[in-house]
């Protein structure tokens, strides 16, 4: 039995996720959290909920916050989405790194505002201690010193280093990082790219229509700038609205251009961060047909 102060809580915040559904004409999924093993199952549960609501719509929304997870849970997420939505965007108030990033690449808009940022797409995989590692910088490191080792400047501690390293483990690594290319790849294609037509800012080429080819191409480039370590430094390197629309140049919508959308948007979402934060969840799911969790 719910305490009065979490009813109270889980009233208000069912209010404020109805009034952002009219204002997005969609359905809402709040995430909050690590995107780990077992998210998909219910992830499935939500949506199949929220489509056997005759309330429902036919879009969905997606308002996220997350420090990254398991690209093969988000995979089986996005199955699960487009199965039943044809449209689906992504609202990003605050941060989704890594494995986030990678989720909202598969939608059809992004929505951000000058405080949101997304990540470099560094995958996470499970250590040996059952911990989330990112797993670029072992490659680097491995790379470093195979580079090293050619030249014959491999110090002895390296070498030590080296070869205690697990194979198995950098071949896990390595596939991790290759999975979360193909994946970025491919959804920026068939949904990022989908209305993307026309050329609108090349003009060698402006007013002619996009190829499969040059989508291809684009979405490779994009793939291969967010899967450089080397350029970003960190795995949870912020990279804000601006330098997505002009670096990558991805069209990224700002939700703060229109007062309203902004005004429940934040409203919704801050009044959930405060009380995540209050009850110290690690991870939080909330739709209109579910309490906080």
């Amino acid at each position: 039995m719910q305490s009065p102060i979490n009813l109270q809580v889980n009233k208000d915040a069912h209010r404020k996720i109805v009034s952002l559904e009219k204002r997005l004409s969609a359905d809402v999924i709040f995430l909050f959290g690590q995107l780990g093993l077992g998210l998909s199952e219910e992830f499935r549960e939500m949506i199949e909920e929220l489509k056997k609501d005759d309330k429902g719509y036919e879009k969905l929304c997606i308002l996220l916050t997350t420090s990254g997870g398991s690209a093969n849970e988000v995979e089986r997420c996005v199955n699960v989405i487009r199965n039943f939505y044809n449209e689906v965007d992504f609202i990003i108030p605050d941060y989704a790194y890594s494995a986030g990033t990678i989720f909202c690449m598969s939608g059809d808009n992004i929505y951000m505002n000058y405080y949101s940022v997304l990540g470099p797409i560094d995958p996470q995989v499970v250590n040996k201690d059952g911990h989330w590692v990112a797993a670029l910088g072992y490659l680097d490191k491995v790379n470093e010193m195979i580079e090293k080792s050619n030249n014959n400047e491999l110090s002895p501690a390296e070498f030590m280093m080296l070869r205690d390293m697990d194979l198995g483990d950098i071949r896990e690594y390595e596939q991790a990082k290759s999975l979360t290319e193909d994946l970025l790849k491919t959804w920026l294609v068939k949904y990022k790219f989908k209305s993307w037509v026309t050329h609108k800012t090349n003009p060698d080429k402006l007013g002619k229509p996009v190829t499969m080819e040059e989508k291809e191409k684009r979405a490779s480039e994009i793939a291969g700038i967010l899967s450089d370590n080397n350029r970003w430094k960190a795995h949870g390197r912020p990279i804000n609205m601006d330098t997505l629309r002009s670096e990558l140049r991805l069209i990224i919508n700002d939700f703060s251009d229109d007062a309203l959308l902004e005004r429940d948007i934040m409203s919704y979402y801050l009044y959930i961060a405060d009380h995540i934060m209050k009850m110290s969840k690690p991870f939080c799911f909330h739709t209109r047909k579910r309490l906080i969790a």
